[in-house]
């Protein structure tokens, strides 16, 4: 039973990063690939904070999440007058750049070693010590975090940023500052990400910097895709998918030496069939449903 919890747990903290993602991509059209960057940085401010200051959980999300708005507004502000490819491309940088901090910075984050033991939560006396009881904890935050997104796309602020999405030269027409929407939804998105790196701190106890490379991003960025962007329950069907689908996988029984390939090989044509014959995702946008069938 643990096992299962603790795969739910990582199911949960995936749907955060994708949703917090979807943000970007389906509804404001950012497609950032320095997500695993701003997860690495809401995990490493609690890995530090928790087992060398003895900070609580609790209090080092916030801090967490304050480390990703400022690192996010200071990249937004330059890097989102650049569009299409070129934003691409800039956020690209921004991982590697964030990759390599954590890599050889090592008197703050322990270089390749990263940090291990890390303690799980404790609120008052109670310590969540067990999968279970962690599961509860995450699922709270979870919550938290998908219902302020869904608020935050079905709100005023989100027509606009379909709006820019479609025809940002409209939206400028009608007097809204686009590159104001757009550094307010990349440092939302970002932040968002960093509450998610501090569940997976304290849920798998030990963190390094090859926790949170360019293949974390784009696999979170595959999620968002599977699951339908523009659809913040898309997001949250496509990290189930994609987190439970490979350990289920590993229950074929076959010799160790093609199992691992074997496994990806599945899991990859998997991937294809659905995106041949589901290309707009698990949970489309109403638009696309409407026109796409």
């Amino acid at each position: 039973m643990d096992y299962i919890f603790y795969i739910l747990i990582l199911v949960e903290i995936y749907i955060i990063l994708a949703v917090s993602l979807n943000l970007l991509m389906g509804f404001a059209g950012l497609i950032s690939m320095a997500h695993a960057g701003f997860m690495a940085i809401g995990a490493y401010t609690t890995a530090i904070l928790v087992t060398r200051l003895g900070v609580n959980f609790l209090l080092s999300i916030p801090l967490g999440v304050v480390m990703a708005v400022m690192v996010s507004a200071i990249v937004a502000i330059p890097s989102l007058r650049v569009k299409g490819e070129h934003y691409i491309i800039a956020s690209f940088g921004l991982q590697i750049i964030l990759y390599n901090i954590l890599l050889n910075w090592v008197s703050l984050t322990n270089g390749p070693y990263g940090f291990s033991g890390i303690p799980r939560p404790q609120i008052f006396s109670y310590t969540f010590a067990t999968y279970q009881s962690y599961l509860i904890l995450a699922s709270i935050i979870t919550f938290v975090c998908v219902f302020l997104i869904w608020r935050v796309t079905n709100s005023r602020f989100g027509l606009i940023l379909k709006g820019i999405r479609e025809d940002e030269v409209a939206v400028l027409s009608i007097g809204k500052n686009v590159n104001r929407f757009k550094v307010i939804t990349f440092i939302v998105g970002s932040s968002t990400a960093a509450v998610a790196g501090s569940l997976y701190a304290t849920a798998i106890s030990f963190i390094d910097p090859f926790c949170f490379t360019i293949h974390d991003s784009i696999f979170i960025l595959a999620i968002v895709i599977i699951g339908g962007m523009g659809n913040i329950f898309g997001s949250v069907l496509g990290a189930l998918l994609l987190i439970s689908l490979p350990e289920l996988l590993k229950f074929i029984h076959v010799s160790e030496t093609v199992a691992a390939p074997l496994r990806q090989m599945i899991y990859g044509a998997l991937l294809v069939i659905l995106m041949r014959f589901r290309p707009q995702g698990l949970l489309p946008e109403y638009r696309a449903r409407k026109g796409k069938g």
